[in-house]
């Protein structure tokens, strides 16, 4: 395919072209963006400052807050900006940096929550050997394989968007850069490179959901030999988990999980997956786990203590 490119910007239609719908927007979003940074570093404070949090399931976790941090600040950011001006416009370079950086982030994090679903089913299975078999070292393994998988998915993703000829129109129907809409302006035939695209994020994305569902199908058959009160535990345990697994892959399999076209609604489904979850993610976590609410009130209480000296 002969590399002919014209546009140098990019034009973004953004969320919503209601000036007055873009207001009540602006505000809402930014308080959303806002708890996406305080509840998440939160968590990533609290599970570093305190000794008895020290089990694998809450080193993934901490890096699964620092994941959400950096996943809604490639996008957030950018949409809040744009409720606010009347041409909301980003270079072609800045363009494909935002394509990159949002599925080197967002495939990192649908196989950071596989992993930590493998991390449940070992705990609740194997309880007797899984410090022996999930240890601090298979733990830095398995998260640096998180982000080698995402970059790798990634780099694919930005290598078909950078080979495709651009010649006009430059006006994105959405709030920020990604593959499907791109595809839509490109002046070739895309649908090869479609189902290359559908290929690489969409099977990742059912694949990984796959695992997540067998894994808890394995934790369910193995909880059946276990107390009521075992069984309880665990399942509470793992809600949380099955939570963010929903909330995330669900709108993420609709996305790209098809041929490269797009949808009115994708705009609004996008949402979900890059900002409303991953502010929901540590109102989860800790309000279902008793040891990181206890954990946050020691940490608040000595805060207290040392400014009261």
């Amino acid at each position: 395919m002969e590399n002919k490119n014209n546009v140098t910007e990019f034009i973004l239609h953004g969320l919503t072209q209601d000036k007055t719908v873009a207001k009540v927007c602006f505000s809402l979003f930014l308080l959303f963006y806002a708890s996406i940074i305080f509840g998440n570093l939160l968590i990533i404070i609290t599970i570093k400052t305190n000794e008895q949090l020290n089990s694998p399931m809450y080193f993934f976790l901490s890096y699964l807050s620092f994941v959400d941090i950096s996943y809604s600040t490639v996008t957030a950011p950018k949409l809040i900006y744009d409720l606010l001006v009347e041409k909301k416009t980003i270079s072609f370079v800045g363009c494909i940096a935002q394509l990159f950086a949002g599925h080197f982030l967002g495939c990192t994090e649908i196989f950071l929550l596989t992993v930590m679903a493998y991390d449940r089913c070992i705990a609740i299975c194997k309880p007797l050997h899984y410090t022996n078999i999930v240890n601090k070292r298979v733990c830095g393994r398995l998260v640096a394989a998180t982000w080698v998988g995402g970059f790798v998915h990634s780099v694919v993703q930005t290598l078909v968007a950078i080979q495709l000829p651009f010649c006009g129109p430059n006006e994105i129907d959405h709030y920020f850069c990604d593959v499907h809409p791109l595809l839509k302006l490109a002046c070739a035939d895309t649908y090869v490179i479609g189902v290359i695209v559908a290929a690489n994020s969409g099977v990742i994305s059912l694949s990984c959901f796959v695992v997540l569902v067998v894994s808890y199908a394995v934790i369910l058959v193995s909880l059946r030999t276990r107390s009521s009160e075992g069984r309880l535990k665990a399942l509470y345990t793992c809600s949380s988990h099955i939570t963010v697994v929903v909330l995330f892959f669900g709108p993420c399999i609709f996305i790209y999980m098809r041929p490269s076209t797009t949808f009115s609604a994708d705009k609004m489904v996008s949402v979900f997956y890059t900002i409303v979850t991953p502010m929901l993610n540590p109102l989860i976590y800790t309000l279902r786990n008793e040891e990181v609410k206890n954990a946050m009130k020691k940490l608040w209480s000595g805060k207290v203590k040392r400014s009261e000296k």
